[in-house]
This record gives structure tokens, sequence and C-alpha cells, in this order.
């Protein structure tokens, strides 16, 4: 297979790979030293930022930044109760069909032994290579293989740990971050320093010397581990439009060109080791296609229909990062939202949260059951599927808004629809036992059979138009009941 060059035009040819097109859905471990005080996402962020809540309380908690920084943070991170292998297997049985671990977070924490990082999980806090632990798990399940990398945001998200406190009795003390025993881990980037935290959108630099190191360290991951899927927390980098910068995107590949050597990368070496390019390169361009070198990612949200390439959302149950205060979703919500995806040609991403120590809370493990329950009635209708003429009907849509979830208030004549091997898939998103549901999408196909997963043929009958069904007294799944109409 011909090799692809670091262009937009090679590049360009790229289209994702069937494994990724039938898995539909996958579980991600957003998972490092952030989660330690149990306080949610940011954290190494906002604890360099007086007046946040995350900051007082660090200092109430650990002490001032400028004596107890997030070095030292990573040094409490132990993982001590981590058992990939009990974990992949709860995942798997939950439905999951492929994983993802966290790389790195904007943090500049690696969580595998890099050669080009000291702070890592191997030398720093777990003494053991995270990454590694995670692809042999996943690869004894058959599960494709995935890292996050959120590194080019770090240079610039983390000017703030290079100011001080303007007020209280460390006001003026320089916090930790102005340490030059530790300056390659909390960056050489005093050029961001000056601005207040709110006033730029935190991701964006032009520092070449930053570029040129995320390049190598992405070269690095791939290298080590062959991901299947690479997920950048951004655009592609480095360019005009990438995440924060100012002006209108321009095609300059010069601008680009640390993001393109990465994906092509990523793609050689699928290529090298397949003999075709099998892995999935996640990026949150919402441009027009020019751009596109891989897959949409959409973080908490979706698109409003059928997009023609397979697309990708990810989400978690709770927050990002371990929080001790956010409340999670509930596992009808969860299901509800992979149904809506997956009819409009998505694949779904699952967070979830883990504590410290490794291990996950009993809410996350009655999720992970409830859900693997439904598979088992479901599943039929999720794996190998591709989107039907329309993805729905009914007049309830999910609320389309960035970072907005709320659960949606379906009602029984809402239907979202698949497709696979010559049946259609109608999942019934608001009906109730014992209810009568009409299907007004089947005007122009004559009906045979009507079959209710996990509990068998169903009355059916079709006139004018409709198909007319009756349902049972009791109803197999938790929600999201499918019908396979052939």
């Amino acid at each position: 297979m011909k090799k692809f060059e670091p262009s937009f035009e090679s590049l360009r040819q790229y289209s994702a790979p069937e494994w990724f097109r039938d898995a539909k859905f996958g579980i991600w471990s957003h998972w490092g030293p952030q989660s330690v005080p149990m306080f949610g996402d940011w954290y190494a962020r906002n604890m360099y930022i007086e007046g946040t809540q995350q900051y007082e309380y660090h200092v109430r908690h650990y002490g001032h930044p400028s004596k107890f920084g997030y070095k030292d943070i990573c040094a409490l991170w132990k993982a001590e109760k981590f058992d990939p292998e009990g974990l992949m297997e709860k995942y798997y049985n939950a439905g999951a069909r492929y994983f993802m671990s966290q790389g790195t977070h904007h943090d500049h924490f690696f969580n595998y032994n890099s050669k080009l990082n000291r702070m890592n999980s191997q030398n720093v806090g777990p003494k053991k290579d995270i990454l590694a632990l995670w692809k042999a798990a996943a690869d004894k399940f058959g599960m494709p293989f995935g890292i996050s990398e959120h590194l080019g945001a770090s240079f610039s998200w983390w000017r703030v740990n290079k100011g001080c406190d303007k007020h209280g009795p460390y006001a003026g003390v320089p916090y930790d971050g102005n340490d030059p025993q530790y300056r390659d881990f909390y960056h050489a980037n005093e050029e961001h320093g000056t601005q207040k935290p709110e006033e730029i959108f935190p991701w964006y630099t032009t520092n070449k010397t930053f570029k040129d190191y995320w390049l190598r360290c992405v070269e690095e991951m791939i290298d080590t581990f062959q991901p299947d899927l690479l997920y950048t927390d951004g655009s592609l980098p480095f360019g005009e439009h990438w995440m924060g910068a100012k002006g209108k995107p321009q095609l300059d590949e010069e601008t680009y060109i640390w993001g393109l050597k990465a994906v092509s990368h990523l793609y050689n070496t699928s290529i090298d080791k397949h003999g075709e390019n099998k892995a999935v390169y996640l990026q949150k361009d919402r441009l027009p296609d020019i751009y596109n070198v891989g897959v949409l990612d959409i973080e908490k949200s979706q698109l409003p229909g059928i997009m023609p390439a397979p697309w990708h959302t990810d989400t978690c149950i709770g927050n990002w990062f371990y929080d001790v205060h956010h409340p999670y979703k509930q596992p009808e919500q969860i299901i509800e939202m992979l149904v809506d995806i997956i009819s409009k040609n998505g694949v779904m991403l699952l967070n979830i949260l883990q504590r410290p120590d490794g291990t996950i809370d009993d809410d996350a493990e009655f999720i992970l059951q409830k859900i693997g329950e439904w598979f088992k009635v479901c599943s039929e209708a999720v794996y190998g599927t591709r989107p039907w003429k329309v993805f729905g009907e009914g007049d309830t849509f999910v609320k389309i808004e960035g970072f907005t979830e709320n659960k949606t208030d379906w009602n029984r004549n809402d239907f979202r629809f698949v497709q696979k091997d010559g049946a259609v898939y109608a999942f019934m998103m608001g009906a109730k036992a014992g209810e009568t549901v009409v299907l007004r999408s089947f005007s122009d196909t004559e009906v045979k059979s009507v079959e209710l997963l996990g509990h068998g043929p169903v009355p059916f009958k079709q006139e004018w138009g409709l198909v007319i069904v009756s349902l049972p007294e009791a109803l197999p799944a938790i929600c999201a009941n499918a019908l396979k109409i052939i």
C-alpha cells in the first residue's frame, strides 16, 4: 500500500477502517495524577489560579503552591490497586469494542516510560508503565488500543504556574513553576506568563521549540505502542486556526507541518504493521473538508443528522477526572446517547472514572453492569450496523449545544434507525410495555416480519403507509428496545 506523505493532499485520501465503523462503542481511561485530589478536571492549572475552588482546596489541603506544587501531587499518585485486566474484562462485558488510555494530559505528565520526559509514571508516582499495562490488557480481549494526547495545549495552558498570589500571606511569593530544577516539566513558557488566565483561550502557542518537542513525544508514543487510534485534544496542530488562534484559517502547510508529520507517521506505522492502514486519527476540526486528515471528534456533543463519513464523540459518566462533587449520568441516558449517535453514523467513547488508586466506584460498576445487560439484548442492532435512509422519526431531538448533555425526554413516537444484512433496526426511544407504536418511515417498503430483540416476533400490520406494532406487557431491555424489521 502506498505510504502517506505529511501533506493535506495525501492525508485527505484517508478513510476510516471497517473495524472502527463496526465497533460503535469504546471506553476511555482519562486518568492520571490529576485524579489524586479527586476534584475534577484541569486541577493542574486551576491550583495555580488564586481564588478558584481548586486553588482554595489545594492551599487548605496540601499547602500553598509555592511549597507544594503539582510535581508533589504527581508523587502522591500510586495507582496501588490498578488491575488493568480486571477492568478490561468489565469494559468488554459492558459492550465496549475498543479502548483508549490517556498518554498525557495538559499537565505534561506521561503515563508511560518515556525517554523524552522524566516526569512519567515509570519514574514518579505509580512506578508503572500505565500504557503498557493497558495495552497488554486490551490485546488480551482483542480490543483495538488507542492513546489520547493532550500535550499540544500544555505549553500555554500551564503558563499560570509561573505566577504568584496577589493577596494574602503569600502575595508575591512565586509558585513552584518557577523552580529551575523543574523547568523541563513546568515548561519554559514565560512568554505566556504576562497574560491573565482569562485573557486568552489557554491553548495556542507559536513556540517552535515546544512544537518540535510535541512531535518527538507523539512519535515516541506511536513507535512504542503502535496504537490503533490516536486522539488529539484539539484541531490538527499547530495551524492558524488551532484552538484559540485569531483570524481566519489559512491552508498553510508550514504551520500545520507538525500535525501532518504526526498523522502520516501514525498511518504509515499501521501500514508497516498490517499491510494496510487500520489506524484512526481523531481530530476536533469542524472546518471545511480540506483540513480533515482523520475522523471528526466532537467532545460532549454530536451532530444533528447523518454524516457521510463516520465520526466520533467522546463523553464521560461525570467529570473528566475523578470528582467527588460531580453527579454521574444514569445508564439509560448513556444508552440513549449511544443509539442516537450510531443512527447518524457516529461512534461513542465513554470515560469511566478511576480513583487515584486505580479502582472504579460502585456507581461506575452499576453503570457498566446496566449497559452490559442492555448490550446482551440489543447488540445485534449495534455492532456492524450502518445508517439507514433516515436516522430516525418523531418530534424529539437531542439538544446540540457545545458541552450540553441533558437527558432527552423521548416519547413513544420517537425512533432511531440503523441497518445490517437486509434488516432495519428501529430503536424505540420512549415506548413503554403494552403500548402500540406506529412507524411512518416504511411507506415504500413491504414489511414481512417484526421481531422485538430479546423477546421474539411481535404482532404487526402494515396499512396506509404505516407499520403498527403491538408491544408485549414486558420489555426485555431497560430502555431503547429494538425492533428488527425485515
